[in-house]
């Protein structure tokens, strides 16, 4: 009896050693180290792929953001800041999003198939308003004009980036709007435009915070 209450004792022991050991490794030590590493070798990617602009954080070049105008009373969603480069919807093109103006609580797209009615109906009236709100006096934006990341949310709803091609839609209304030359904001967006990764990984990309970052230098330098 005696021995066998000594054994547990001892098997109780080493089972509380050995929790504590690899509670203080696991749960303590490695932690540190890779946060450690991480600050040390990836500064920039460790705190949030921060970008900064005028002294202060400005977003995260993971993340998308709107541009917006102040949500006017009995709006549902804010207009578009037609000042500014805009993103990909950030609201689900519907209201059954669970990612709404790129909020982090959560993150997904529609989920609906390519022949839903509702889909089709909120990408036929996003480029529709793509068109109307991006054509100018002097240039028409034609629907077939309009790419696919302009009238569709991606899978996260996240995404912070636009192909070339719709920056370059938005230069003409971008230049409008800020009375700029429409040569001197084409410059701008191939300036901002990141190609695949390697070369071959991914497709050209614009971060539309990074640009837009830009654009307001451009129209503060005059």
């Amino acid at each position: 009896m005696n021995n066998s209450v000594g054994n547990a004792g001892r098997l109780l022991w080493a089972g509380l050693r050995a929790l504590l050991v690899l509670t203080v490794v696991t749960g303590v030590l490695y932690p540190l180290a890779v946060t450690g590493l991480a600050q040390v070798a990836f500064d920039d990617k460790a705190n949030g792929s921060e970008i900064k602009a005028d002294g202060r954080v400005v977003g995260s070049e993971l993340i998308g953001q709107t541009y917006s105008l102040p949500l006017e009373e009995g709006q549902e969603t804010a207009a578009p800041d037609l000042k500014w480069f805009q993103p990909r919807p950030s609201n689900g093109l519907g209201s059954n999003s669970v990612n709404t103006q790129y909020k982090l609580i959560l993150s997904g797209a529609t989920n609906r198939s390519g022949d839903n009615e509702d889909l089709i109906r909120w990408v036929t009236d996003a480029k529709a308003a793509v068109v109307k709100d991006n054509s100018t006096a002097d240039h028409k934006v034609r629907p077939e004009d309009v790419p696919a990341e302009a009238v569709t949310s991606s899978g996260s709803g996240l995404d912070p980036h636009i192909s070339p091609e719709y920056a370059e839609l938005q230069v003409p209304r971008v230049a409008e709007q800020n009375n700029l030359d429409a040569k001197r904001v084409e410059k701008l967006v191939a300036d901002h435009t990141d190609g695949r990764i390697l070369g071959f990984i991914g497709e050209p990309r614009v971060n539309v915070l990074q640009l837009n970052i830009a654009l307001k230098a451009l129209v503060t330098k005059g």
